[in-house]
Order: structure tokens, then sequence, then C-alpha cells
């Protein structure tokens, strides 16, 4: 699509949404003598179309709470503009902040390198060689920087590979390879709270929608997430392994390309060594910042000691420990801290808006009684089986994130599953954390997600190849999580099937 049919095409799509928006608050009466709940679904609706197909930023359409809302009587300013400035938020902003200084003081490649190292160079074994850093790393800094550090370092091995017998055989390895980085960012971010946006947006979402809910916080995702990922990441091993890994004799690698890298780093700095430590003790502070228990044994987190520890939240720890990467000095660069604010306002501040636009948006859903309402009309699904509608739900969700934002379609759907848990009577999660999990869970276009785009932008993949190898995973994926959700989703979230939680009322 050239410039101009695009922009006729965004401005269509922005007076389409208007006009939708205008019907709604006019013409529709949605809930009789309830116009908040018509106003609202006005405003999700214009959001949605925009979001979906991109006729504005999606930063500056997340802004769009903050004046209709108040405009429109649903939300005071001050509640709204609340959204974009909670604990959630700040979770992901102290967590950014520590991954940026891991990525000023090449800690990631250096990590990245030396696991390569570990793994050796016979074809299975370079394939998950690249599989498990890309994993590690993206579970902690954004998945789009880890697929653009992994990939250069995976072309400067095909170059080589090629030099040395350029055959179909080592091309279509090639294609394996960087498959391997992109899919492995994907599902890397799954495994822990900062990983990935949509798993933030659930959390917050959750609890607007039901705020007398049990926390979800860090130990209790990474509990269910991290085997189920790791389940997403041996199956992709497994597929690229049958599609991609020659046949018959080994590929001709050198494992000095690997050495050669990781030699020109040096050694390990003291400024590397400083954002090690913080970033691990970042990472077992939120392990045991809440009560864990072990069978029978109850083990006491540590913000059990603080004056009110419902006060302390993940995001208390994340900012936490940011601030004091400001305020330990560098030595190799004097006068310097190890994370100064040039380096920290890279932060992706359009992430952060679209999160308090997704959050306002919720908060709306339950305060207009539109959440309420939805939930009265999905009533009629009660019969299905709960197991049937999960699975329709996330294959719809795995193709739908194809074309669409992962955090925007998980701040538009979760609401929406929200009032359909309750309505079926069942627990909320049931259907949001597979939801939230498939989001992320897009592996057949360039589009789908950033890292996909950026290894395609290397010129190694058609889009027929990854959509073939996508599409399989897709599939793949939504029987995992769906799997993963029966087994040990129902006990890590407490669900019992035919009993609604006291909390979960609309």
């Amino acid at each position: 699509m050239n410039t101009a049919t695009q922009r006729n095409w965004n401005r269509s799509v922005l007076a389409a949404g208007l006009l939708c928006a205008f019907v709604f608050i006019f013409l529709v009466d949605l809930v009789p003598g309830n116009a908040l709940a018509s106003r609202t679904a006005a405003v999700a609706i214009v959001m949605a179309l925009w979001w979906i197909t991109g006729a504005l930023p999606l930063a500056a359409t997340a802004l769009i709470p903050l004046f209709a809302f108040p405009l429109l009587g649903v939300m005071s300013a001050g509640d709204v503009a609340a959204q974009f400035a909670n604990d959630t938020i700040y979770l992901f902003f102290g967590g950014f902040m520590v991954a940026l200084a891991m990525q000023y003081w090449d800690l990631h490649r250096r990590i990245a390198l030396r696991l390569l190292l570990l793994f050796g160079v016979r074809p299975g074994a370079l394939l998950l060689g690249f599989m498990a850093p890309t994993f590690l790393i993206s579970m902690w800094i954004s998945n789009t920087a880890t697929a653009m550090m992994m990939t250069p370092i995976a072309l400067s091995i095909v170059m080589k590979m090629e030099e040395q017998r350029h055959t179909p055989e080592m091309a279509r390895f090639a294609t394996g390879l960087l498959l391997a980085i992109a899919y492995s960012a994907s599902i890397g971010g799954i495994a822990t709270l900062i990983g990935t946006p949509p798993n933030l947006s659930l959390v917050r979402i959750f609890a607007i929608t039901f705020p007398d809910a049990p926390e979800i916080d860090f130990v209790t995702w990474f509990i269910f997430a991290f085997p189920l990922s790791v389940s997403l990441l041996l199956l992709l091993w497994g597929l690229l392994v049958w599609r991609y890994a020659p046949k018959h004799g080994a590929l001709s690698i050198d494992s000095n390309v690997i050495r050669e890298q990781y030699a020109a780093l040096g050694k390990t700095t003291c400024e590397q060594w400083v954002v090690l430590a913080v970033f691990l003790a970042l990472a077992v502070l939120w392990l045991t910042r809440g009560n864990i228990a072990i069978g029978t044994l109850q083990l006491t987190g540590w913000a059990a000691f603080f004056p009110n520890p419902a006060y302390v939240r993940d995001g208390t720890v994340a900012v936490a420990m940011a601030v004091l990467l400001f305020v330990i000095p560098s030595r190799a660069e004097p006068g310097r801290a190890i994370l100064d604010w040039k380096t920290a306002s890279q932060m992706p501040w359009d992430i952060l808006l679209l999160f308090g636009g997704g959050f306002a948006l919720a908060q709306a859903f339950s305060d207009s009684g539109l959440a309420l309402a939805i939930g009265q009309q999905l009533t009629g699904l009660s019969g299905y089986s709960p197991l049937f509608m999960l699975v329709v739900i996330c294959l719809c969700v795995t193709f739908l994130t194809e074309l669409t934002s992962n955090a925007a379609t998980t701040e538009m759907l979760l609401p929406i599953m929200a009032s359909l848990g309750v309505a079926m009577g069942m627990h909320p999660l049931f259907l949001m954390v597979p939801v939230t999990i498939t989001c992320s869970c897009a592996f057949m276009l360039p589009v789908a997600t950033p890292p996909n785009a950026i290894v395609f932008a290397s010129g190694q993949i058609r889009v027929a190849e990854m959509a073939r190898t996508g599409l399989i995973l897709n599939l793949a994926g939504v029987a995992v999580v769906c799997a993963f959700m029966m087994l040990l989703g129902t006990r890590v979230f407490g669900i019992a099937f035919g009993a609604l939680p006291s909390w979960a009322h609309l």
C-alpha cells in the first residue's frame, strides 16, 4: 500500500470510528436507564478499531480516555489519569531501566555468547544454543531488543558457514537459525511478568475488574508461566530440528567465530558485575516478596518485615533497584553512574501510554456497568464445555494477533474475557490467562511481532516459509497453553470448575 493509499485508508478508518461513536452515544441504548454503558462502548469501539487498523499510532489512541471519559461523564479526569501512573506501570518502568543498564554495558551480549560457547556447534546444539540465551534474556528485557542483539550474531555465523560451503541445505539451516531467535524471544517473554506487555496488562486489568481478588504477583505468574514457556521452547526446538537441521552429515561450522566475538568483549568489567548483581538481586527479591508455600512448609516473604506488607508490590522493588543504579558510580566513565537519564530516557514511553489507555478502558468497563451488561448477554454460552470455549477462543486470538498489536489486543479482550468468565460461572482467570499468553504466540507473519520483523529484514527468510513454520507453532502453542491451563493453571490460580469465587462479581 503506497503512502497516498495508506493516508486515505487511515482517514476512512478514523471517520468510521467517529461515526460508530456517534451511533452508540446518541442512538444505541445498551442498558436501559444507563447511558454510561453505551458511552463507554462508544469509546471502546473507537479505540479497538483504531488500534487494530493502526489508523493512529497506538500511544495516540491510548490517550483518548483522558478526554473522552471526562467529557462523556463516565470517569473524572483524576480517576482516568490515575490509570496512567499505577504500580503495574512502574513495575514495567523499573524493570526496563535495569534492562537498559544491561544493554548499555553489553552484559546481555556477554551472557548470550557465553551460553553459545557452552552448547557447541553441531546443528541441533547450535539451534538450542541460540534459543536458550534468547529465551533467558527476553524474560527480563524486551523481546525486540533481544532479537536485535541476537540476529547479528546469527548472521555472522551464517556468513561464515556460507563462505565454507554454500548449499541449499546450508541456506535452509540459516532460515531455521533466524526463526529460532524470533520465536524464542516471543516465548521467553511469556515466562515473567515484565517479559512482555500483555502479562502486565493482565495483572492490572484483573485487579481493576475484581478489586477483591488475590493479587497475581511475580512468583505466582512464574510458577505457572515458566514451565509452560520452557515446554513451548522445547517444542519449538524439536520443530526446527525436524524442519531445518541437515538430515545427512553435519554442517561445517567454525566455533572460532563465536570465540572471537566473545574474546572481543574483553574481561568482564566492574560495571557489568554491578549490573549483574543488581539484576540477580531484583529477581530474588521478586521471587521472595510474598509468602511461599511448599507443601506444609510456609516460608515468610521479606515484605512481612515492613510496617504494611500490602503496600509493598513488585513495582516497588523494580523502581528501588533501578534508582540504585543511578547511585552507584562507574569506574570506566568517571562522573557517570551505572545508569544515567540519557540511557533511561530510551524507555518505550509509547508502551507505558498504551498500558494507561487500556487500564482506563478496563476501569470504565467496570464503573459504567458495561462489563456487567456484557456478562449478562453472554450467559447463553454457559452450556458449552469450558475446555471447548478455551480452545476456540485461543485459536481466534492467536490468528487475530498476527495482524494486530499483541499489547493492544490484550487490552481490548481481557475485560470481555472477565465478563465471559463470570457469565459462564467460572473463575475469570481460566479464560484471561490463556488469552494473555496466546497474544504472545504470533509466529506466522513478519508484521505479527517485532522479533519476526527483525529476522525477516535479514533477507534470509521468505514470508511463505515463516508462515508454514509459524502455523504449526501457532496450533501447537494453543494446545500447550490449553493443556497447561487445565493441568497446572487450575492449581496455581485456585480454579475450581462449577464454582464462582466470592470476589468474582462485576
